[in-house]
C-alpha cells in the first residue's frame, strides 16, 4: 500500500526496527544504538546535507520510540542513555507526549510577507500604496518589503495583480488552532506545553518530519514475549486502514502477532451515544443545562477544560469509547492487559490520567501497528480469513468521522425519543473548536448538543492514521451503510455482558 509520505516513511522504519529488536534482541541496547546505521547504511546522504545529521535524526527518532525524551543538545548522552528505564513491559512514558527534534526542524518562516520573483515592478505600485507602515520600496526593480517594519497586515498581498506576494507560514504553526507553537532563540519551532493538548496535527503537518510523539510500541511488547493477556481493542477508525484487508484478516494478524483477544471500541461508542442522547434528553430538552459537550474527543475535552474552564461542566461525564470498551473487557477478565489501537495522540494521555490507566495499559496508532507487522513479517492480505461478526451498529462506527458523534446521538434521540427536537453543532480542528466555545460562552448556542473534534475530518484524519482522511471516512461511511442495526437498544448501557468482543 502507497504511503502518505517519505516523512512516514521513515517515521514507519524506525518503529519497524524498534520492534524488530524488542522481539528478537538478546542485546537491546546495542541494537538500539546500531538502528540509524541500519536505517542510513550509505556515506551519501538521502534527505539532508550529511549522514551524521540524518543519523542524528533518527537517533533522536529512536530514543522517542522508546518512549524516552530529546538529548540535550550541548551535552555527549548516548542514544540508550536510561534506557533500562523503558525496557520493561509496562507503559513508559517521560513528558511531554509531543516534542520537536531540533536537529530535524528546518527553521521555516512563520508569518512573513516576501516578494517573489513573479514581481513585474509594475507602474501601479499597488503593494507600496497598499503598505501603512511604508515598509515597501522597490530595489533592483523589484517591490521589497522591509521586514523590521512589516506589521504582517497582508494589505500588499491582496492589493497585488500578479499574486507576486507570498505569506510564508510554519507548517506546524498554521496547522495549531490554538497558537501553542512559537519559535525558539535559533529560529526553531517551540512547543509551548501549557497551550498543547496533544492533538498531533502540528506532527502531521511537519513537512521535514522534525515533530513527533513518544511509543509504548517496545513495552507493549514485552507484555506480549511475557505471555500477558495482552488484548486488542481496536478503534473505529482502523475501518480501511490496511487496505482491503477484511476484519477476520485484522483478527488473524493480531493473534499472529501475539494478542490473546481482539474487542471493538465501536461497541463502546454505542454504548455512550445511548448515554449522551438520554442526559441530552433530560437535561438539556428541558433547560437544565444551556448545552452538552460530548466528551469522546480527548484533545477537544482538555481544549474544554484549560482554555474555557467555566465550560468544563458542561462536558459530558460519559466515558469515552475507549475507556468504556477497556473497562467491559476488564471486568470479564481481570487479568488482561488492554491496547487501544487508534489513530489518535492525545488518547495516549487520555490513557495516563489517573482515573483512565487502570483500565487502559497500552495505547498504539494504526502506523504503530503497520510496523509490529512489519517486524514480524505478517501481510494481513495472505491471513486466514476468519469468521467475525461485528457486534457494533451503525451509530458507534460513525463516531470515526467529524459530525459523527452528534450524528449518532441524533439518531437516538429520534428514535428513543421521537418528538424531542435536537439542536446540533459540531466543530473540527482546534481553531474550528475554539470559535464554537465562544459561542457557547456568549450564550449563543443554547439548547444545542456540541461535539468537537480536535483533527480536522475527525479520527479519520488522525496523526496516527495509514490512509488519506477522505480514504477513511469512504470507508467508514459505507461500513455504516451496510450496518444491520442503525443505533443500539435503549437498555445497551445497562448491559454488564462482554458486548465488545469480537467473534
Amino acid at each position: 500500500m502507497k504511503s502518505q509520505s517519505v516523512v512516514t516513511d521513515l517515521r514507519g522504519q524506525v518503529f519497524k526496527e524498534v520492534a524488530r529488536v524488542a522481539f528478537e534482541s538478546e542485546n537491546p541496547a546495542q541494537d538500539l544504538e546500531a538502528i540509524p546505521y541500519t536505517i542510513t547504511p550509505d556515506e551519501i546522504p538521502k534527505y539532508r546535507e550529511s549522514i551524521y545529521r540524518e543519523r542524528q535524526i533518527a537517533s533522536e527518532r529512536v530514543r522517542l520510540a522508546m518512549g524516552l525524551s530529546l538529548r540535550p543538545e550541548n551535552k555527549p548522552v548516548s542514544i540508550t542513555s536510561g534506557v533500562d528505564k523503558s525496557t520493561i513491559a509496562d507503559k513508559y512514558y517521560e513528558p511531554p507526549l509531543m516534542q520537536v527534534i531540533p536537529s530535524a526542524c528546518d527553521r521555516c518562516r512563520d508569518n512573513e510577507y516576501v516578494v517573489s520573483d513573479q514581481c513585474r515592478n509594475c507602474v501601479s505600485h499597488a503593494c507600496i500604496k497598499a503598505c501603512p507602515r511604508s515598509a515597501i520600496s522597490t530595489v533592483n526593480g523589484r517591490s521589497f518589503i522591509d521586514q523590521t517594519k512589516c506589521i504582517k497586515c497582508g494589505k500588499c498581498k491582496q492589493s497585488c495583480p500578479y499574486d507576486a506576494i507570498a505569506h510564508h507560514v510554519r507548517p506546524c504553526s498554521a496547522a495549531c488552532g490554538i497558537s501553542a507553537i512559537g519559535t525558539d532563540e535559533y529560529g526553531r519551532a517551540k512547543i509551548d506545553n501549557d497551550k498543547c493538548v496533544a492533538c498531533g496535527q502540528c506532527m502531521a503537518a511537519c513537512p521535514f518530519g522534525a515533530i513527533a510523539d513518544k511509543s509504548q510500541i517496545y513495552q507493549l511488547i514485552q507484555a506480549i514475549k511475557h505471555g500477558d493477556d495482552v488484548v486488542a481493542a481496536l478503534a473505529p477508525a482502523v475501518i480501511g486502514q490496511f487496505g482491503s484487508a477484511s476484519m477476520g484478516r485484522m483478527k488473524s494478524a493480531l493473534l499472529a502477532l501475539g494478542f490473546k483477544d481482539v474487542y471493538e471500541v465501536a461497541v463502546g461508542a454505542d454504548v455512550g451515544c445511548v448515554a449522551e442522547a438520554t442526559h441530552y434528553v433530560e437535561a438539556v430538552s428541558t433547560g437544565k443545562l444551556p448545552f452538552l459537550f460530548t466528551s469522546c474527543c480527548p484533545a477537544w475535552a482538555v481544549l474544554v477544560k484549560k482554555y474555557f474552564p467555566d465550560l468544563a461542566s458542561e462536558v459530558s461525564e460519559e466515558l469515552t469509547p475507549m475507556v468504556t470498551t477497556a473497562r467491559t473487557i476488564k471486568q470479564v477478565r481481570p487479568s488482561a492487559r488492554v491496547v487501544f489501537i487508534g489513530p489518535c495522540a492525545a488518547k495516549k494521555l487520555e490513557a495516563s490520567r489517573r482515573t483512565v490507566r487502570s483500565y487502559v495499559d497500552f495505547v498504539i496508532t494504526f502506523e504503530e501497528l503497520a510496523a509490529m507487522f512489519a517486524a514480524r513479517g505478517i501481510n494481513i492480505n495472505e491471513m486466514e480469513e476468519l469468521p467475525v461478526t461485528l457486534k457494533s451498529t451503525g451509530a458507534g462506527q460513525g463516531y470515526a468521522c467529524a459530525g459523527g458523534v452528534a450524528g449518532a446521538i441524533e439518531k437516538c434521540i429520534n428514535e428513543y425519543f421521537p418528538g424531542t427536537p435536537v439542536n446540533i453543532q459540531h466543530a473540527e480542528g482546534l481553531a474550528d473548536c475554539r470559535k464554537v466555545l465562544m459561542q457557547a460562552k456568549a450564550g449563543r448556542l443554547n439548547g444545542c448538543l456540541i461535539e468537537g473534534m480536535g483533527c480536522p475530518g475527525g479520527c479519520v484524519a488522525g496523526v496516527g492514521t495509514i490512509i488519506p482522511p477522505e480514504k477513511g471516512k469512504a470507508a467508514v461511511d459505507r461500513l455504516v451503510a451496510s450496518a444491520d442495526s442503525k443505533v443500539p437498544p435503549l437498555e445497551l448501557e445497562e448491559l454488564a455482558e462482554d458486548l465488545s468482543r469480537m467473534e
